[in-house]
This record gives C-alpha cells, structure tokens and sequence, in this order.
C-alpha cells in the first residue's frame, strides 16, 4: 500500500478497530506515519547525534544510521517512505525533527562543522548526499545487497567526499532526492528538443 492510499479507514480494517479509535490518537495521516516509524524502523536510530572528529566520520557515521533504519524494515515499506516523502514534502521534515537526523539528510550542522574545519567550501551544497546515500542504500537493501562497513567506506570515499568538496564548483544545484524537496517533475511535452 502507497502513501497516498493509506486511509484511516485501511488501518482500521488491517488492524481490526474501529476509525474512531484510531482518530482519537492521532489526528492526521502523517502523525499516524510518524508513530508508526518511531515505534518501528527507526526506533533504535533516533538517538542524537554527535559530530566526529571529520566529515568522513559524519559521513559514516550518518550512512550507518541510515543503513540500520532499512534493514530494520522491509523495502515497500523503504519505498512508500520515499513516494511519501515526494508526495508530502512536510513528512520528510517532521520525521528529521521527530527523530532527529535519519541519514537520508545532510543536516545543516554537519556542513557547518566541516567547513568550520576546514573540509568544504562555505558554498558547499548537500545535493551529493541527498541525491546519492539513500538511493543507493535504498536499492541495495531491496537488492539483498551487502550494506556492511566497507561498502559504505567505498562510497564515502569513492563518490559522497569526492562530490561534495566539488559541490562549490557548481551552481543552481536542485534538491537532492532525499532533501525532501526536489524539484517538480519537468513536463516532457514542454520542453524543446535541440
């Protein structure tokens, strides 16, 4: 079942209750996500975040939470978080803010603290992480793909590092996948060819 078609009412049919039981406790379809992911997949990843001594170490140390969050559920329930995400722009920011960083994100303060240390450019862009962790981490979990230390040490190294200490050389970079705001779908039939 997609985002966009669970009801109060399918709920309450899965979960053999009534809709006014369910109302009762939450008052939207999108508290009633957010407590069933606090209480579920991300259940042991919201705890806060400490910065390390590097961007790398945050960068690990972000993928891990990430990682651990899907391999806590199952795919679908990984994907409809993501049409969720695309659909409802605002879940994204609140799931970030009921549990803190999930990983999907580059938070600000990551940012600010590599470029405090002199590891990126004040113009960094988090467009690399956003578009890139989550995608990739998203498609291998439903792969059955190994998600283990070296793996994730392969794409920090390999792709994350490399393109967000480059992300100053480029402008009007969009929202990343995950940002929970990338940019509306272009109209094919509008734009022209060359």
């Amino acid at each position: 079942m997609g985002y966009e078609r669970l009801t109060f009412e399918a709920v309450a049919k899965r979960c053999q209750t009534s809709k006014t039981s369910l109302y009762r406790r939450w008052s939207s379809k999108r508290e009633m996500v957010l407590a069933s992911i606090k209480d579920g997949p991300a259940q042991h990843s919201s705890a806060p975040f400490s910065l390390g001594m590097s961007l790398r170490d945050d960068l690990l140390a972000l993928m891990n939470r990430l990682k651990h969050t899907l391999t806590e559920s199952n795919a679908n329930t990984a994907f409809m978080l993501l049409s969720a995400g695309l659909e409802d722009p605002e879940l994204c920011d609140a799931i970030e803010q009921t549990m803190g960083p999930t990983g999907a994100r580059l938070p600000r303060e990551v940012i600010d603290a590599a470029i405090q240390r002199g590891e990126l450019s004040e113009e960094a862009h988090p467009f690399a992480y956003e578009e890139v962790v989550g995608a990739a981490l998203l498609l291998r979990h439903a792969n059955g793909l190994a998600l283990d230390h070296q793996y994730l040490e392969a794409l920090v190294d390999g792709v994350v590092l490399p393109a967000l200490t480059t992300s100053h050389h480029h402008t009007n970079l969009p929202a990343g996948l995950f940002s929970g705001r990338p940019d509306s779908k272009t109209d094919a039939a509008s734009e022209e060819l060359p």
